[in-house]
């Protein structure tokens, strides 16, 4: 049962030491105007914590994440991210047992109110996962199926199958190989047919949970390209353990580390900034340890 009201006592993260910190190389990518950017948070996260059953995994999460920005969550494993970022799409609803205290606003609603259906969310927030999972159908079916669902006339669906397929830089690739199986393709070509699928039905959000960590270096690079090209329409949330990743791709870097206590182990988020702060002067001690592998 998901609570949504339930209101928990936030935890502040105390500053610490801010030596410099070397940061990985970064890939220079396109830059929206302040005008292309979303005056008001897609997201606002106040106080979240989360369970499994009696487990707590997430506690005390506050964060705002800007829209047409990419930004990256970083952290050991056990931390919570992947736990979070299914909180944005409610894809936690799924698991019996799971339930969630405090507040999530998606574009000044709250994304768990009870006029609100969990279906017609994950329209609007779409998720690319670890592993491509393409249907087992068609190239063409995999973009074709959920808008087909949905009402789109046949009469557009070409239309709309090239121009995702384009927007995932797929196009050119598999044109003239629509009607072969999905599973034809290479690991990387499936992960952008993933996109492609998630992108066909017009979501404002797109979530990715380690999106390259199954590909090779060649594969990972097209991906990343992909997202900095996508966050001009789209607003992105990636999970990654790469740091060089995140400091790649990302306009701001949210680090989330395990707290250890008598009560267990609970992800926490420590900070989130610009990514550029977050690699060179990091407000907390504990993001400074992760960056330069003190630990994790």
């Amino acid at each position: 049962m998901i609570d949504s009201s339930a209101q928990v006592e936030s935890r502040p993260v105390a500053p610490s030491g801010k030596t410099p910190v070397p940061t990985p190389p970064v890939r220079p990518r396109p830059e929206l105007s302040p005008e292309e950017r979303t005056s008001d948070p897609v997201f606002r996260v106040k106080d979240l914590s989360f369970y499994y059953g009696a487990n707590q995994a997430l506690r005390d999460v506050s964060i705002d994440i800007g829209g047409h920005e990419i930004t990256a969550f970083i952290g050991p494993s056990g931390c919570g991210k992947t736990t979070f970022i299914r909180c944005l799409n409610r894809m936690n609803d799924l698991i019996p047992g799971a339930r969630l205290e405090g507040e999530i606003d998606f574009e000044g609603r709250s994304l768990y109110g009870s006029d609100v259906k969990a279906i017609d969310i994950r329209r609007r927030i779409g998720m690319v996962f670890q592993k491509p999972n393409p249907f087992p159908k068609s190239i063409y079916d995999n973009i074709a199926l959920t808008p087909r669902r949905n009402g789109v006339k046949k009469s557009q669906l070409d239309q709309l199958v090239e121009e995702s397929l384009r927007r995932a830089s797929l196009w050119d690739e598999v044109k003239d190989k629509l009607a072969q199986s999905a599973f034809s393709l290479s690991g990387g070509q499936q992960q952008r047919l993933c996109i492609a699928r998630a992108i066909a039905v017009r979501p404002d959000v797109i979530l990715m949970d380690e999106p390259c960590s199954a590909l090779d270096p060649v594969a990972t690079f097209r991906i990343e390209e992909l997202m900095a090209e996508l966050k001009s329409d789209y607003t992105i949330v990636i999970v990654t353990h790469n740091m060089q990743q995140a400091a790649r791709v990302s306009d701001k870097t949210a680090f989330f580390t395990v707290d250890v206590s008598d009560q267990g182990r609970v992800g926490v988020l420590v900070e989130i900034g610009e990514t550029s702060s977050i690699f060179t002067s990091p407000e907390d001690q504990r993001t400074e340890d992760y960056i330069t592998g003190r630990f994790g």
